[in-house]
């Protein structure tokens, strides 16, 4: 059993060693898809302890192999068909900016009472710490203006933007 082993093993190295030196021996040296760089030596050498570039005659080009490697050695392969991306073929949709339309700031009154007489009608307004006692006409601040008077709402207009608001000032009863 020891010699088959035995044969067995200077089988697999005879194997490996004809594959190994196979390729070389079989391939021709003047192959056109390896790269080749050449090398000039010089004649002498000057430095002491040197060796000679090449066992070739002095000034002659020595010729190198390329040895590096060709394409990507860990690419990955697969026997898949490689999947085909889709097109977007929409534009994009580009966005104006809506421009708002200038409003009036919120109203700035609060309703306090009113005072009819006879011949006149007087609201009370409070802004802030502010009363007011306004009449048809009048202009405050010179920002809002009382347009009309009812028993139900009082109407302003804004004066910068010329807008229309009225506030709630109570019911009939």
């Amino acid at each position: 059993m020891n010699t088959k082993r035995a044969v067995g093993w200077v089988a697999f190295f005879a194997v490996a060693a004809a594959l190994t030196w196979g390729p070389d021996y079989f391939t021709p040296a003047d192959e056109g898809d390896e790269s080749v760089a050449v090398v000039a030596t010089p004649a002498k050498s000057t430095v002491r302890g040197a060796l000679p570039a090449a066992a070739s005659t002095p000034g002659k080009a020595v010729e190198i192999k390329d040895l590096s490697p060709a394409g990507d050695l860990f690419a990955a392969r697969s026997w898949k068909a490689a999947p085909t991306l889709a097109v977007v073929t929409e534009q994009p949709v580009n966005v104006t900016p809506m421009v708002q339309a200038p409003s009036a700031p919120a109203m700035p009154f609060q309703f306090v009472g009113r005072l009819d007489d006879q011949s006149d009608l007087q609201v009370f307004l409070q802004n802030g710490e502010k009363i007011y006692v306004v009449r048809k006409g009048d202009v405050i601040d010179e920002t809002w203006r009382i347009e009309g008077i009812s028993d139900v709402e009082l109407s302003f207009v804004y004066l910068p933007l010329h807008l229309s608001q009225t506030l709630s000032v109570g019911s009939t009863q």
